[in-house]
């Protein structure tokens, strides 16, 4: 009777030994071991910010008297305006705000200085684009207090007659979009473009790789197809399959959290269409870099955290610090979080969605060539 054979140290290190050389020979897992944790330690500790401030500002300055000067500037010296923009009129203004250009807009009335000095109780308006509630809250919560800050330092001498209780002007807000600062409304339309991502990438992460690991890639390679015939022959099903979660994403929207539709639906699906074109596009890519399925997993993985955490789907863009803004204004998520709420929340027409619809398309069709770049190296 054979004996059990023993443990040996010798063998197991061997082994052990034969596990790191795999890993050194696999250079994307290598590079994810090191790179998934600076990446997240940057992200989470530099780029994300719960309290965003230096929001871009627009004002229509119908009156420039001292007191809309002292107020303008207790908004800056605030941090959470930063006035990039004057408009001469509220149209303008207001298809700022539809855009996503600024978040705040300042209505000084033309009349405001001298309704002030009457004692007449003038008010300036700000509208807010209230889309994402979090973007907004501490930032007018703010103004509140800025009244009767400005009234203080600037009504004295002759004019302290004004400064009495309340102060002698208001200071009225509108919340534009989402008046109510329903999270749903933000949240429901961007988990879209997350779902989309994470699935379109990485069923089409897998495409390639999967047939090269089942041996019959050889066999597609042996064809007299084109390499553009093999990509857009892959992708258009997962189009179609995009679709139909776009279709379920907006009935569960609409039915469930009673998301308002204020734009045109033909709008949304051509929206959509165009990411889920673009977000394929980088499965392809991926699956075309991977050796094999754990390789595009892992490149999905890492595609797919800096789209969730620089997107402005959790947390405010505008109160992301300019690199991390950088990072995102390349990711397609971040443009498609900003025409489906452009297009459910504000109704905006493609007028203002193409300075969102361009990006996209530009995307595509960089990432595509790369895509079939990397494919053509699989024929040598």
């Amino acid at each position: 009777m054979t004996s059990r054979p023993r443990f040996s140290w010798s063998r197991w290190w061997a082994v052990v030994l034969k596990e790191f050389l795999q890993l050194r020979r696999d250079r994307i897992t290598f590079a994810m071991i090191i790179g998934m944790p600076l990446v997240q330690l940057a992200l989470f500790g530099f780029a994300i910010n719960s309290d965003p401030k230096h929001l871009p500002t627009a004002v229509i300055m119908n009156d420039s008297g001292p007191v809309v000067r002292s107020v303008l500037a207790a908004m800056k010296n605030s941090e959470y305006f930063d006035v990039v923009e004057t408009f001469g009129d509220e149209a303008s203004a207001r298809k700022a705000l539809a855009q996503g250009g600024v978040q705040f807009v300042l209505n000084v009335p033309s009349d405001f200085t001298r309704k002030l000095l009457r004692g007449e109780r003038p008010a300036l308006l700000v509208e807010a684009d209230a889309t994402d509630p979090t973007a907004t809250g501490n930032a007018l919560a703010a103004l509140s207090a800025l009244a009767p800050q400005v009234a203080r330092r600037d009504l004295t001498g002759p004019l302290a007659h004004l400064n009495a209780q309340p102060a002698p002007f208001d200071i009225e807000v509108h919340r534009l979009y989402n008046p109510e600062g329903i999270s749903q409304y933000n949240v429901v339309p961007g988990l879209m473009g997350v779902i989309l991502t994470m699935t379109m990438v990485m069923m089409t992460g897998l495409a390639v790789t999967r047939e090269r690991e089942r041996g019959t890639m050889e066999n597609l390679l042996a064809t007299p197809v084109l390499p553009i015939e093999v990509m857009t022959g892959k992708i258009l099903p997962y189009v179609i399959i995009g679709l139909v979660q776009v279709s379920i994403i907006l009935l569960a929207a609409r039915l469930v959290f009673h998301v308002p539709l204020e734009g045109s639906l033909l709008a949304t699906y051509l929206a959509s269409l165009l990411f889920i074109a673009a977000t394929l596009t980088v499965g392809i890519t991926l699956s075309s870099l991977a050796k094999n399925q754990l390789q595009a997993m892992q490149l999905t993985f890492f595609y797919f955290l800096p789209n969730i955490l620089l997107s402005g789907f959790m947390f405010p863009f505008a109160g992301m610090p300019p690199w991390a803004q950088a990072i995102g204004n390349v990711l397609p998520l971040t443009y498609f979080n900003r025409l489906i709420r452009g297009i459910l929340l504000k109704g905006n027409g493609w007028t203002e969605l193409w300075p969102s619809v361009w990006p996209l398309g530009v995307f595509t069709v960089v990432v595509l060539f790369v895509a079939l770049r990397f494919y053509r190296r699989t024929l040598d």
